[in-house]
């Protein structure tokens, strides 16, 4: 029985899902902004959420359990440089989901999980209209 069991298994192996999840924080440090399942999103993000905690402890045993944990130095530098002191004011709540919809392979829903205070990325043109402005200019 899985009685208070905060974790989804996701399918996967108790190594898989560690390797997994460090992969998704890993990225998420790197590129701010990371499409994803729902399912996996929340899971990362507690990771996330842990791993700026310790950031912003700043010591040695803090930067070795990240490392334990992320499994990627330049991920470790890039937290404790960048991404932890931008919320040295902040209580908690580091990151933000926002849900997509439903995809069309498998009808998984979708989720956007990113830092709070990233800003949006620059709304994109439809492809009509990007080829129409461009016929017109030549």
């Amino acid at each position: 029985m899985r009685h208070r069991m905060q974790d989804k298994k996701l399918g996967r192996s108790a190594a898989h899902r560690e390797a997994l999840m460090a992969s998704l924080v890993c990225n998420l440090i790197e590129r701010k902004r990371i499409r994803t399942t729902l399912v996996k999103a929340k899971q990362a993000r507690r990771v996330a959420e842990r791993m700026v905690t310790l950031g912003k402890r700043g010591t040695l045993a803090a930067r070795r359990r990240a490392a334990a944990v992320l499994h990627n130095p330049e991920a470790v530098r890039a937290l404790f440089a960048d991404v932890a002191p931008r919320f040295e004011e902040r209580a908690g709540g580091y990151t933000r989901i926002v849900k997509l919809g439903r995809r069309n392979g498998d009808g998984a829903e979708t989720a956007v999980l990113e830092w709070v205070g990233a800003e949006p990325p620059a709304p994109r043109k439809k492809r009509k209209q990007a080829e129409g402005e461009s016929a017109a200019k030549a």
